[in-house]
């Protein structure tokens, strides 16, 4: 079993020495006096010595001792040499006999309180149990793999062989599938079984299977969407999928047997025949979920796809309008002075204005009624046109949606259930009573004026049209939601209950530096306020009235925030990295791949979403690279099977089976990691900050992710991507163009799988909202945007605006409004509360942003954030404007992201870069595998830019690293990604030298411009 997980030199690889990061050197290879001492008792011999000081120092770092411990790694054997005061290459004479480094390592052992797990005891049978907990909540090996040594660690227990150990999690695997089985047994009824097995045959109706048909999601939010998604939900409906509580199998093995029912053919999943069950019924009753928020998803999108309809024509009359006014504005400025001039008579008034204007324009002017607007200026009177088309799906979907109502919004759910009775009835006129106070004013007009006229059929129009409006405004806000959905579920639902949350705010409180009393808070709070405005005051009190460039009070005491300069970057810079650039070798984007995956093994995450870890053979790891360049450059797979020479259906198969969205995360978190390891990424940053920022790319065809921009000249979608201050990008989201961006900001920083410590993020103004500004602190992390018209935002103060224009003569005028202390006090469980949730993973980030940033004024736990984030934002205002420092490092790690940007354009080039697939599945793989290139050719431009760079120093050049700091390895100088695309593993890995790595260009070939 365990030689079908993992290969022979796999296997190799988890017997031997990793490399050694430098953290690792200085955390594990530091041996004390105490150590030295351990080891150096009368009599033994230098050799044995150091010897056994690497392993005392190995065993904490791996968990084991490697057999061969002359092969560790030389910086630390160095270093524990040194200690001893003994040649490092005397390692090599120690162990030759087995006994001696078994004898001393059990030494060891009793000295670091280790201990050995043989077969069949306590130890073991524990470490059994935990495997199989984890397998059930994850299908891949090399992950229990790891799982099981950090286990092993944890418990200070020596781990056994590779091999004992894969054969562990072999066994695991297999007990977990046989325990799936076991514990859904109960639901697999006769009945259910035979509804499962209908879903694999073809229905003569819809031309497919059920299966294909349910795992096919809508390509556009029109009316026929709607319909046919909410004829989805009814069919497992009718199957009670929603229903079927599947919840005594963890959340990732439900997910895990979902996703293999979704990649799965009929006929693929017939082969599995009695283990094909659980498999169907984890994906129907995710399904139930999943389906039904497509129907008010697709639902909120239909409807809002008219309301910006009726507003672009309504803006467009309004412009008509305008022109209209200012053809009347110039005739009044005739008439005016006329009728204003006592002198002229009465009677000669009306002659001398029609002379003079001209009767014809008179008559233009006139012609048509100048009516006032009302207050919504047409738009509800705009989408009335729609109301027909509206009709055809919203009662469909009204009676087949639960909407639930909180606090604050009765009326309008007994209007919801006054139109479904309509509806159900075919009622053409609303009952007398019928509730309308739940409408904006700027709509009640409508309703006033057709009452008054007797017009029903007009009052039912704008009356149910209120109705959906207001239904769809309170479901984004989460003042109405629907039970059973996971996207409109009730908010409340989506964080730890106080019970649940009791036990974990200590631990949580600490991990973030929050108090978790609410006075000491509020004081922490004030200090940094304090602090802040201090800082600014002493700022704006050295800054002279005339001072262009600094920020500065004006003579009426206004605030002037001068733009940043352009950064200076020195000559030195550019010039290095011209010479840099020369210097590396030019490496077809494939070779490169392969070249980086011999360092890495970022092809290794590429497992089968069977659940099956094969043996990863050449050709299929040849297959899957190409199908990552197709992906990331735009070529597709028909056009990259002809660029490669490797049949369509060849590449078809790793595209459906291997790369995924989970799968190409963890590629692209093994090559961050490995870049964050390298020197010169240090140089260019610590890995501690980061930002986010979206990029728009064209679309082509019907998607729910697109929408038309004229700014960006036709259909776009947006791939909002977080670069570390290293140039690594380590979080990827397809989102709609027009969604705001501040949504999405907390989601990959939150869910960053990388090694990057990341504590601080940058944004432009489109990412920073006070929701943010609150969250962020409140999960132990520094929210640093760059903010436009600052003299706008509202700073706040702690005290009356007396008392604090006394300690802040020059900042005190600029703090406009009182924080609300109480409020915070009274929520402030519930703030850390709601924090905790997002760090532990409970809800999604953006999620829970876009609620709360919707949530009305009713919401007592939304204004309190907001309260906490006034504080933050002004916090963070008063050190920006103080320091210019801050506001270049900002400006500087925004700079880095757009500039990737352009690497992405570059990569992304065939069919002009425009995106034809149409679901968001496929759209998020595709994102993914184009992050995955650029970060490839970010880490492999670095370690050439290291090798290049120790080239020069060998030379006797000095390279500092202030002047290394200014360069970016984000370019595709060196790279060719057009033209044939030849993958082929063996021959580019022979290529390398013996060290793996190609040569730098000749001197002198670098000054005739050739490669070598």
């Amino acid at each position: 079993m365990s030689e079908k997980m993992f290969s022979e030199e796999q296997l190799e690889q988890l017997r031997s020495f990793p490399e050694i990061s430098a953290d690792e050197l200085i955390r594990y290879f530091t041996p004390t006096a105490a150590d030295a001492a351990f080891v150096s008792p009368g009599g033994r011999g230098p050799v044995d010595r150091l010897g056994m000081l690497v392993q005392l120092c190995t065993l904490p770092w791996l968990g084991f001792v490697p057999d061969d411990v002359a092969s560790a790694p030389p910086a630390a054997v160095a270093r524990v040499a040194e200690r001893l005061g003994v040649a490092p290459a005397a390692l090599r004479l120690y162990g030759k006999r087995d006994q001696t480094r078994s004898d001393h390592l059990g030494l060891i052992a009793k000295y670091l309180e280790w201990q050995t797990a043989p077969a069949g005891s306590q130890a073991m049978k524990e470490l059994e149990q935990f495997l199989l907990d984890r397998a059930m909540e994850h299908d891949s090996p090399t992950l229990l793999f790891n799982l099981a040594r950090e286990y092993l660690m944890a418990a200070k227990v020596i781990r056994p062989g590779a091999l004992i150990l894969a054969k562990m999690v072999g066994t695991a695997r297999k007990a977990a599938s046989d325990l799936t089985s076991q514990l859904v047994g109960h639901l697999l009824t006769a009945e259910v079984r035979t509804d499962l097995e209908r879903m694999l045959l073809v229905d003569a109706g819809l031309g497919m299977t059920r299966l294909e048909w349910l795992v096919s999601p809508a390509r556009d939010a029109s009316a026929t969407s709607v319909k046919t998604a909410i004829d989805k939900l009814t069919w497992l409906r009718a199957i009670d999928a929603h229903q079927m509580d599947v919840s005594v199998l963890p959340n990732e093995r439900r997910r895990f047997l979902a996703q293999v029912a979704r990649r799965s053919t009929n006929q693929g999943l017939e082969r599995r025949k009695e283990r094909k069950f659980p498999i169907l019924l984890a994906f129907v009753a995710q399904a139930a979920v999943d389906q039904l928020d497509e129907v008010v998803a697709l639902f909120d999108q239909a409807v809002s796809a008219r309301e910006s309809r009726a507003k672009s024509k309504t803006d467009e009359a309004l412009v008509e309008r305008a022109k209209k006014g200012e053809a009347r504005q110039l005739v009044m400025e005739m008439i005016l002075p006329v009728l204003a001039d006592p002198s002229i008579p009465d009677d000669e008034v009306g002659g001398m204005l029609r002379e003079r204007i001209g009767m014809q324009r008179l008559r233009e002017i006139t012609s048509d009624a100048w009516k006032p607007l009302p207050r919504d200026h047409g738009r509800l009177s705009e989408l009335e046109s729609s109301y027909t088309y509206l009709r055809q799906f919203t009662p469909n979907v009204l009676a087949a949606i639960d909407f639930q109502g909180g606090p604050g919004t009765a009326e309008l759910m007994e209007a919801v259930a006054v139109l479904k009775e309509m509806n159900r009835l075919g009622g053409r006129k609303v009952p007398a009573g019928a509730p309308s106070g739940f409408m904006p004013a700027k709509y009640a007009d409508y309703l006033a004026t057709a009452r008054r006229s007797g017009e029903d059929t007009a009052y039912r129009h704008y009356w149910e049209l209120c109705v959906i409006l207001c239904l769809r405004d309170r479901l984004r806000s989460g003042d109405v939601f629907v039970p059973g959905s996971r996207r409109y579920a009730d908010p409340a639902t989506y964080l730890y209950t106080p019970e649940q949350w009791a036990p974990r705010r200590g631990e949580y409180c600490r991990l973030v530096g929050k108090p978790p009393n609410a006075a000491e808070a509020l004081e922490q709070g004030k200090e940094e306020l304090h602090a802040a405005l201090q800082e600014l005051e002493t700022t704006l009190a050295g800054a002279a009235p005339d001072d262009t460039g600094m920020v500065r009070l004006d003579e009426d005491e206004h605030l002037v925030v001068p733009p940043l300069s352009a950064e200076d970057v020195p000559a030195e810079a550019k010039a290095l990295r011209d010479e840099l650039a020369a210097m590396l070798p030019f490496a077809p984007i494939a070779s490169l791949l392969i070249e980086l995956d011999a360092r890495t093994h970022f092809l290794d995450c590429f497992t089968h979403a069977g659940g099956r870890k094969l043996t990863t053979s050449v050709e299929t790891k040849c297959n899957i690279l190409a199908v990552l360049i197709a992906m990331s450059t735009n070529l597709g797979l028909a056009r990259m099977s002809e660029a490669c020479g490797v049949s369509y259906d060849v590449l078809a198969w790793p595209m459906e089976w291997y790369v995924r969205e989970e799968t190409l995360r963890e590629a692209n978190t093994v090559i961050v990691d490995h870049h964050y390891g390298l020197e010169p990424a240090k140089v260019f940053g610590g890995g501690t900050m980061s930002s986010s920022d979206g990029q728009r790319l064209p679309v082509r065809g019907k998607t729910l992710t697109g929408r038309t921009m004229v700014i960006h000249g036709g259909q776009v979608l947006s791939t909002y991507t977080h670069v570390s201050d290293q140039w690594s990008t380590y979080g990827t989201k397809v989102i709609v163009p027009t969604a705001r961006e501040a949504h999405f900001v907390l989601d990959d920083f939150l869910g960053n799988a990388t090694d990057l410590p990341i504590a601080e993020h940058a944004t432009d103004s489109h990412g920073a909202t006070l929701i943010n500004f609150a969250l962020f602190d409140l999960v132990g992390k520094a929210l640093t945007p760059r903010l436009r018209d600052l003299t706008r935002v509202t700073l706040v103060r702690d005290d009356t605006p007396t008392e604090i224009a006394k300690r802040y003569p020059h900042a005190g005028p600029l703090l406009g409004a009182r924080w609300n202390e109480n409020l915070i006090a009274d929520c402030w469980p519930d703030l850390l509360r709601m924090a905790g949730s997002l760090k532990y993973g409970q809800p999604t980030a953006s999620l829970i942003v876009g609620k709360w940033s919707a949530a009305s004024r009713q919401n007592t736990l939304a204004a309190a954030l907001k309260e906490w984030g006034v504080l933050r934002r002004t916090v963070h205002l008063a050190k920006y404007l103080s320091d210019p420092a801050f506001r270049r490092k900002i400006s500087r790690q925004l700079n880095k992201g757009e500039s990737l940007h352009a690497l992405r354009r570059d990569l992304h080039y065939a069919q002009q870069g425009t995106i034809t697939r149409p679901h968001l599945e496929q759209q998020t793989e595709q994102a993914w595998c184009l992050t995955l290139l650029t970060n490839s050719v970010v880490a492999w431009t670095t370690e050439y830019y290291s090798r290049a760079v120790l080239e020069l120093r060998s030379q006797g050049r000095e390279v500092s690293d202030e002047i290394l700091s200014h360069i970016s390895p984000g370019h595709s100088d060196n790279i060719n990604f057009f033209g044939v695309i030849n993958v082929d593993v063996e021959a580019e890995l022979a290529k390398l030298d013996t060290s793996g790595w190609r040569p730098l260009r000749p001197v002198q070939l670098r000054q005739l411009g050739l490669t070598p």
